[in-house]
């Protein structure tokens, strides 16, 4: 597959979205918690505590809803600021009873629209990503569609950060790229190309550490093992001292890109 492709196929309305993976992972044994305390409760963020075999966790999705209706009341996955807000106050929550935090991020970007902007969606995102980075339990954050600009980045500050392999993940979309480099959005598929954007790219330069098999809906034997390697990272990272979990977390993102510049 091209680059523009799999930027395609991370937009595929039949693919599984958040939701999906919070309830093949963990059943049950999810309870969704709402609204951030100020606000509203963003529809777009979908959060809450689940049980990975015997470990309490907490979950946190960017949701992108799969038809028309799911969609639009989802936002089309694109975040307001009570919706970062709500998923900071679930990861202060998750830190204060020592509870790893696992990110599922499909955005094409955080909402963009005035409203957003005047309710401070610049200072939400930004406040999610300094507090992240000192976060005093472990985050592991999976890539499983789009992951656009510092509305994904904002619940992408994590130990680890995986991505399927059809996922994509950028400062900005190809058509917008496309759009101020050439003036011409049709040229979106070389933009793509440019921007280093898939899996494969993002592995080699560094900026991620796993690439997963796309799972399908009936796929259990996937979703067991995924649960498998989510499970055996979170009990490595949680026996690791907190002063240490940060130093390594914050190191982790020093040292993208250094060694392909070197090179």
């Amino acid at each position: 597959m091209t680059a523009y492709e799999k930027v395609m196929a991370a937009r595929d309305s039949k693919k599984l979205t958040a939701v999906d993976y919070i309830a093949h992972m963990f059943g049950e044994n999810f309870i969704e918690l709402h609204g951030d305390r100020r606000f509203a409760d963003d529809r777009a963020i979908v959060g809450g505590l689940g049980l990975l075999y015997e470990m309490p966790v907490t979950v946190i999705g960017i949701e992108k809803g799969r038809n028309t209706r799911e969609r639009m009341d989802r936002n089309f996955g694109q975040a307001h600021p009570e919706g970062y807000r709500k998923a900071l106050r679930l990861m202060k929550q998750a830190e204060k009873f020592h509870r790893p935090v696992l990110c599922l991020v499909d955005t094409s970007g955080a909402f963009p629209g005035i409203g957003a902007e005047e309710r401070g969606q610049g200072q939400a995102i930004a406040e999610n990503l300094m507090e992240m980075m000192t976060l005093k339990t472990p985050v592991l954050t999976i890539l499983i569609g789009e992951g656009g600009s510092g509305g994904a980045l904002a619940l992408a500050v994590a130990d680890e950060v995986w991505m399927l392999e059809n996922a994509v993940y950028s400062v900005i979309s190809p058509e917008g790229c496309a759009s101020i480099l050439w003036k011409d959005s049709s040229k979106a598929p070389d933009a793509a190309e440019a921007l280093k954007m898939t899996a494969q790219d993002l592995f080699n330069f560094g900026v991620i550490e796993r690439i997963i098999r796309q799972p399908k809906a009936e796929d259990s034997a996937m979703f067991e093992s995924l649960k498998l390697l989510i499970s055996r990272t979170f009990e490595k990272n949680m026996e690791l001292p907190t002063d240490r979990l940060i130093e390594n977390r914050y190191n982790r993102f020093r040292k993208i890109g250094t060694e392909h510049l070197m090179s």
